[in-house]
């Protein structure tokens, strides 16, 4: 199969499937090796940022996903015509930082850092897919543990949590 092939089948899997796809997926599609794919794929995202297109590739943990780019967003809200804007307030993204940097993490433990009730903006930002559940601490009551999710990744256009500013120039 030449490259040129698999490009075409890797795009027209990426947008077919509309979600994210796993490395490990795409691979059982090819008959190539992981280096190889990982490398043609990477081809793809640089051929996507360099070109005048609107759509990129995004990877996040190993995940592989098409999305629209930022700057075309005007002509896409102008089709859509989107009721409300159901952006994130300040508090939840207080509680989404305060997630994502010390993750995993305890509803009790979010609330001792900000102060208030995080209750609210727990259960909207697990409505809106960037927080998971991700177990329970081996503590009295068995508290549920909270992290970022690979929609959160997406978002924010991380590869993986380790991208994230460092905390200690913010608090700088």
């Amino acid at each position: 199969m030449e490259i040129r092939e698999i490009k075409g089948a890797l795009e027209c899997i990426l947008f077919i499937s509309g979600d994210a796809v796993e490395l490990k997926d795409l691979l059982t599609v090819f008959d190539i090796d992981k280096t190889t794919l990982k490398r043609i794929l990477n081809q793809m995202i640089d051929e996507y940022e360099r070109d005048d297109r609107g759509l990129r590739i995004i990877e996040a943990n190993g995940t592989y996903q098409f999305a629209t780019k930022p700057e075309y967003y005007d002509y896409v809200e102008r089709l859509l015509k989107p009721k409300a804007r159901t952006g994130l307030s300040q508090a939840s993204l207080e509680t989404l930082s305060i997630i994502a940097y010390k993750q995993p993490v305890t509803r009790a433990y979010v609330d001792s850092i900000r102060g208030v009730n995080s209750d609210g903006c727990m259960y909207r930002l697990l409505d809106k897919e960037l927080i998971q559940e991700l177990g329970r601490m081996n503590a009295p009551g068995r508290p549920i543990l909270y992290g970022t999710t690979d929609n959160f990744l997406r978002l924010f256009w991380l590869k993986t949590i380790t991208e994230l500013p460092d905390i200690t120039i913010i608090e700088e």
